[in-house]
């Protein structure tokens, strides 16, 4: 699987937010998510917009304006936020894989885009902002980086 650079902007600017603890009464800007995490305002801006119309984010206008988590960090997933930068977390040549209908030799592949879509789901839906800003990972995730291999380029 390849992350975009939109999808990890989208996370770091989320994580950003939750670890700062910003509410309505404090929002953070844009200025300060972009330098604090390196990443180019214009493009941060945009995703913010997609944050905050899937819900996540919250926004206000002004001097004292900013962004906020609209949810609790503990109640939004990696999976969460890539969904709202970038869609559903697997697709192949944009379909579902459930969708797929391969004939021939092929025909058990869209079982191997679902098992692969399921394996994204079970790592990238367990992992919450609230975990990487507290710089905890849940256990089945933290076990999964000490497999023989995980740290190898293939």
């Amino acid at each position: 699987m390849r992350v975009s650079a939109k999808a990890d902007y989208a996370v770091r600017a989320a994580i950003e937010l939750a670890a700062s603890g910003s509410e309505s009464s404090s929002p953070l800007k844009g200025e300060r998510v972009a330098d604090a995490q390196g990443i180019p305002l214009k493009f941060l801006e945009n995703i913010l917009v997609d944050l905050r119309v899937a819900g996540l984010v919250n926004s206000r206008r002004g001097p004292d304006g900013g962004y906020w988590l609209a949810q609790p960090p503990a109640d939004v997933s990696i999976a969460d936020v890539i969904r709202a930068a970038e869609g559903p977390l697997a697709s192949v040549r944009g379909e579902k894989p459930e969708d797929l209908d391969y004939a021939g030799n092929a025909e058990t592949l869209r079982d191997v885009w679902v098992a692969l879509r399921a394996s994204l789901r079970d790592v990238l839906e367990h992992v919450t902002l609230a975990d990487i800003a507290a710089g905890k990972l849940p256990k089945q995730v933290s076990t999964l980086t000490r497999e023989p291999g995980a740290w190898q380029r293939r």
